[in-house]
């Protein structure tokens, strides 16, 4: 069963295009990215679309706001597992879960690559990615968060939480960085398309990135890419 598009009760979406003008085929609408200005998983699609050239509408679901849109049944039925992102196709088929959102429109749409040609290579931004993905973002995210603050731990204790974890995933990343100026060499990957989200919520968060040289510098080198820049939190139309 396809989800459905413009459920009630969810904000109205807003179309957004990148880059040179994509023509949508007649009948068919962009897809739409269900997405959370503040979200690094969100923020990782909406890179990820950027540097593909895809058009996309987005639906902001705010996470906070009213108890959380996420977790309204209008909702649900688009997200079971009622988080962003999602990605609902003209067909009416959604993907969940951002890492599989990015490899089917790597696979959909192969330019620009990102991922590299030789197996060894991309097996190598791949680890990156899920040390991010699977390591670091998975017990900081909101809902482990909260979970710390309702067992009785103060938001100084909740932030600290943060940043030892984020931390520890740095301090194993920075050694497996390539020479720049992106994670992996001279062309953009996965690897930046995830690592640049987290350095955001790193910032956010206080930790001291410039303790990582190899994060920041690929930090500071995807920033002077539109794709990167209009992906950035403070620029959506939900940003807060």
């Amino acid at each position: 069963m396809h989800a459905r598009h413009g459920a009630a009760g969810l904000d109205k979406p807003f179309a957004f295009a990148f880059g040179r003008e994509n023509i949508v085929p007649p009948g068919e609408s962009p897809v739409k990215l269900y997405t959370y200005f503040r979200s690094s998983a969100a923020y990782r699609v909406r890179i990820a679309l950027n540097l593909k050239d895809q058009p996309y509408e987005m639906v902001s679901i705010h996470l906070t706001k009213d108890g959380g849109k996420q977790n309204t049944p209008e909702y649900r039925a688009i997200n079971p597992q009622m988080r962003v992102p999602a990605l609902t196709l003209s067909s009416g088929d959604t993907i969940i879960q951002s890492l599989a959102i990015i490899e089917y429109l790597e696979e959909v749409y192969p330019e620009p690559a990102l991922l590299p040609v030789d197996a060894l290579d991309r097996a190598h931004v791949r680890a990156v990615c899920e040390i991010i993905a699977c390591d670091i973002h998975p017990i900081n995210n909101l809902i482990v968060l909260n979970a710390l603050k309702k067992l009785g731990h103060d938001q100084a204790t909740v932030d600290e939480w943060y940043r030892s974890w984020v931390i520890a995933g740095f301090e194993a990343i920075e050694p497996l960085l390539k020479p720049g100026p992106y994670a992996f060499g001279s062309r953009v990957s996965m690897a930046d398309v995830c690592l640049v989200p987290q350095v955001f919520n790193a910032r956010r968060f206080k930790v001291q990135v410039e303790a990582f040289p190899k994060i920041a510098a690929v930090e500071a080198a995807c920033a002077k890419l539109p794709a990167f820049d209009k992906a950035r939190p403070e620029n959506q139309p939900d940003a807060e």
